[in-house]
């Protein structure tokens, strides 16, 4: 099974700090956000990442390169300059993602988290035709600064409690296959496969942080104990 980092965001909130390196190859505990997603894809028996890119992405592969000296195999889905959005660059990447499954697991480049990715190898993932649910994502508890949530749990009324995704999620390529290349956003095909019945969820209450700003960059390295937030 493999594993694509999204990576291909323009980060312009965290500027300054992404004039010259994207969002996930800032320091979080030390190390870049990109490391600590790795590192647990390989604890997770995961050792081939598909890593997409856009903005500086020459920095990324400078730093990781074929992914060897990390103890993984790299592949990079170069996308043209602005991105083509989560499931735009995730469709793109599929030729590289399915060559040994029909499934894979997703992670935002830009969020620090405890989550054991090991739970979502085990979780089984088919054809809707078949009656399997073709995608799976992790929610969280809604931080500040998205106090309304975007998703309900899976099989609850769409007025009940939403929650924050996570950016982690589980994917079987038939959720994408009737869709073009091109530039398409992942948040409105969830809520038609949630209304369908074709996505599970599970509510995540561990450590999860959005390193979105700045300021929130500060914050979870001062609460780390590390004063490096570039």
């Amino acid at each position: 099974m493999k594993a694509i980092i999204l990576s291909a965001g323009r980060g312009k909130r965290m500027m300054p700090l992404t004039t010259n390196q994207p969002k996930p190859m800032l320091n979080v505990a030390g190390k870049p956000l990109l490391e600590h997603h790795i590192e647990r894809l390989k604890a997770a028996g995961i050792c081939d990442i598909v890593i997409n890119l856009a903005w500086q992405g020459q920095v990324i592969k400078e730093h990781f390169g074929n992914g060897s000296h990390f103890g993984v195999n790299i592949e990079y889905s170069d996308e043209p300059e602005g991105g083509l959005e989560t499931a735009g660059g995730i469709i793109k990447a599929l030729p590289m993602l399915c060559e040994q499954d029909d499934s894979f697991i997703v992670l935002n480049g830009d969020i620090f988290t405890d989550y054991d990715v090991s739970s979502l190898v085990q979780l089984q993932l088919g054809s809707a035709e078949e009656g399997d649910c073709e995608a799976h994502i992790v929610l969280v508890e809604n931080p500040e600064h998205n106090p309304e949530g975007d998703f309900c749990l899976a099989h609850q009324p769409l007025n009940q409690q939403k929650y924050t995704l996570s950016g982690i999620g589980k994917y079987h390529q038939s959720f994408f296959t009737e869709l073009g290349a091109g530039f398409i956003k992942l948040g409105p095909l969830l809520r038609s496969g949630l209304e369908q019945h074709k996505v599970s969820t599970e509510l995540y209450l561990g450590a999860w942080d959005d390193i979105g700003t700045p300021e929130r960059l500060k914050m979870i390295n001062d609460k780390l104990g590390y004063s490096d937030v570039g």
